[in-house]
């Protein structure tokens, strides 16, 4: 397991910058340190830095912090909102660390607006947090990855997070267990890089109040163990479901590009069918396919007919398809049937095989 490291930039009121630095916040008429809002939220406890104040003394401040951090072995960095930070800072920032460390992976967590979201990654941000969390319907996730995957790919790459520390979507919320399974194999599949907040294998899913994406119980605010063993012993949660998928991953390259994903059309509107193919494999082996037919309903059965551009799977007529999760295979063509129970099977992820 490699470490990444939250870097936020603002310090607490009884940070040692406060009283050695007080030129790089803002000071109010009174004397006293502005903290930050969020109209309506306040936080007394977080005081942002002023970069119009000593810009040169704060830029060498950080970049000190970030080397020493890199010095002990960290080498990815998922930076706390840095479209609140002046971009001028940002490309000068990255542009002197991919000089000397190339290695070096920095995450852009900002949920902002599409431009500013595209601007950091063309400024050096390696990954950028997406709109993925509330693309729910077959429709919006069609028509985000087609944007994603167009011609945003050739600087920005998306990371596909589930869940996060801040953001418990009402899908999760009351969805269940299936619910949980349905967008982890979206992220999975759609993205060659995804994560997952810890609590997510557990499937939980308890806000703490009627329509908020805030988690009850929030590591925000506190410490809170888990009981990993006993959840494994008593079959709690989908650790093993995550396991499968992360196996089906490394063991197909089409699922580490992005450009290559493909939609397929289907009759009922609850279904997401797409496809990654890559013809070049590194080792020389044959194509690499996979196919993947989702059912986006948590709370029931739903079926469909699922109809393959079969050019784009690299086939003329007919396939072989192999479902990598429970191991059985089928013979499609360009029309195929599909019935899918959320509660045991809400998703195919199936390897392809050209028919000989």
């Amino acid at each position: 397991m490699e470490v990444a490291l939250d870097f936020a930039l603002q310090a607490s009121p009884d940070h040692p910058w406060v009283t050695k630095h007080p030129e790089w916040f803002t000071t109010r008429a009174d004397g006293s340190i502005a903290y930050a809002e969020n109209p309506p939220k306040k936080y007394q406890d977080i005081y942002p830095l002023n970069f119009d104040n000593d810009p040169e003394g704060i830029y060498a401040e950080i970049l000190r912090i970030l080397r020493q951090w890199m010095e002990h072995g960290v080498r990815i960095f998922r930076v706390d909102n840095p479209h609140t930070k002046p971009l001028r800072f940002w490309e000068r920032l990255l542009g002197e660390i991919r000089g000397t460390d190339p290695d070096v992976l920095f995450l852009a967590e900002a949920f902002t607006r599409p431009a500013m979201m595209h601007t950091l990654a063309k400024i050096g941000f390696h990954q950028s947090y997406t709109y993925f969390t509330w693309r729910n319907g077959a429709q919006e996730l069609e028509e985000y990855m087609e944007e994603l995957s167009g011609e945003a790919a050739a600087y920005m790459r998306p990371n596909f997070f589930a869940n996060t520390p801040d953001i418990l979507n009402e899908y999760l919320q009351h969805g269940g267990v299936p619910a949980f399974k349905i967008r982890a194999v979206l992220a999975a599949m759609l993205s060659p890089t995804w994560g997952i907040y810890s609590g997510y294998e557990l499937c939980e899913n308890v806000p703490i109040r009627p329509g908020s994406e805030e988690y009850m119980d929030s590591e925000k605010y506190q410490y809170r163990p888990r009981d990993w063993e006993a959840a494994a012993r008593d079959g709690v949660g989908i650790a093993d479901y995550i396991t499968e998928l992360n196996r089906i991953r490394r063991a197909h390259p089409a699922l580490h590009r992005l450009r290559n994903l493909r939609f397929h059309g289907v009759d009922q509107p609850g279904f997401l069918c797409f496809s990654k193919r890559v013809a070049d494999v590194p080792s020389g082996a044959e194509d690499d396919t996979v196919l993947v037919v989702a059912n986006l309903d948590p709370y029931q059965v739903r079926e469909a007919t699922v109809w393959l551009d079969l050019p784009a799977l690299g086939v003329d007529r007919e396939l072989i398809v192999t479902d990598e999760l429970t191991g059985e295979s089928y013979r499609w063509g360009h029309a195929n049937y599909v019935r899918l129970d959320p509660a045991t099977r809400p998703a195919h992820v199936f390897s392809v095989t050209p028919l000989q």
